[in-house]
């Protein structure tokens, strides 16, 4: 099930997928640098160089992006819904290597392993669907948030979820994920903005990002992520985030000032960055590592940032609780 929001002509993608929501304020932000995968190999980025956030390939390529979208894509609409039916394995075979790369804890290889994790997503939420939210497809990089909810239309049950995915071909070959329980009650930040929702509303019509305005929103909203989350500088905050940001973060109030307290605090955080990145609409997805990680360290968590006009205007996060 896809589920979208009109926005005029800002265009981010919107689509389905799954997971388990709560913690930090950015993504990145946690009071250790566990992450919730187990050791895997290093993501892309450590091999190709990060200022290319982790993809190889020519990143302005649209069709093939939209085919490895769409590929993805038919995972949550044709195997998530019963993933122990014939029509599941023959998507699954179809769109994921048999020896695709799993990382995280007790995740299995090739398209059984994905059948897998969706059969236990089912199982913990009883008659879930996958409820694509916002998708991006960049360079041979696809990404999906999604939630797994039996009721598509509560956007405070169930789990939230990242799915990142690297093809070769039109194939899956390596893919990570990403979730946490979604939040129940009043959260003490006072925010009650849902997880999933589109809530930014720009002043006036734009047009949808070339590939160049999208590059340029993917290297400011790195840039901006690694400086507050790496360098741990603040100032950040001032030049490229909108000060009334939106934050889907339950435990993070709107706007940075909650973000500057967190930092002039007595907390502490272990420096992290981003190793893989996508821009996709007016959409920058970053997926974070701690600093000098080694290879098989895990990846910590998912940000996803909303960017017009040169500030970052919106912010969606998933990070596993800490294994």
């Amino acid at each position: 099930m896809f589920m979208t929001r009109p926005r005029g002509v800002l265009v981010p993608l919107v689509r389905t997928v799954v997971v388990l929501a709560a913690v930090p304020l950015l993504a990145g932000c946690r009071a250790t640098s566990a992450g919730a995968t187990d050791p895997s190999p290093t993501p892309p980025s450590a091999a190709s160089g990060r200022d290319e956030g982790g993809s190889t390939v020519d990143r302005s390529d649209s069709a093939t992006e939209e085919a490895n979208l769409a590929a993805v894509l038919s995972l949550y609409t044709e195997a998530f819904p019963d993933p122990g039916s014939s029509e599941a394995a023959a998507t699954a075979e179809r769109v994921v290597a048999a020896d695709a790369v799993a990382h995280g804890s007790g995740r299995q290889a090739g398209p059984g392993g994905l059948l897998a994790e969706f059969t236990a997503d089912r199982g913990r939420v009883p008659g879930a669907q996958a409820v694509v939210k916002r998708t991006a497809a960049d360079g041979e990089l696809v990404a999906v948030h999604y939630q797994v909810a039996s009721d598509p239309a509560d956007e405070r049950t169930g789990e939230a979820a990242v799915d990142l995915f690297r093809l070769e071909g039109g194939t899956v070959v390596e893919r990570w994920s990403f979730d946490q329980p979604i939040a129940t009650g009043t959260p003490a930040s006072g925010n009650t903005n849902t997880m999933f929702s589109d809530l930014y509303d720009p002043p006036a019509p734009a047009v949808a990002p070339s590939e160049t305005e999208e590059e340029s929103n993917r290297v400011l909203a790195v840039n901006a992520y690694d400086t507050l989350f790496r360098d741990q500088d603040v100032s950040i905050l001032d030049t490229a985030f909108d000060p009334a940001y939106l934050q889907h973060n339950p435990v993070a109030p709107n706007g940075t000032e909650a973000l500057k307290s967190l930092f002039s605090g007595s907390a502490t955080f272990p420096p992290q960055e981003s190793v893989v990145s996508l821009g996709d609409g007016d959409l920058v997805w970053t997926f974070s590592q701690s600093v000098r990680a080694e290879p098989g360290d895990p990846v910590l968590a998912a940000d996803v940032f909303r960017v017009d006009d040169g500030l970052i205007r919106e912010h969606w996060d998933v990070v596993p609780a800490a294994g």
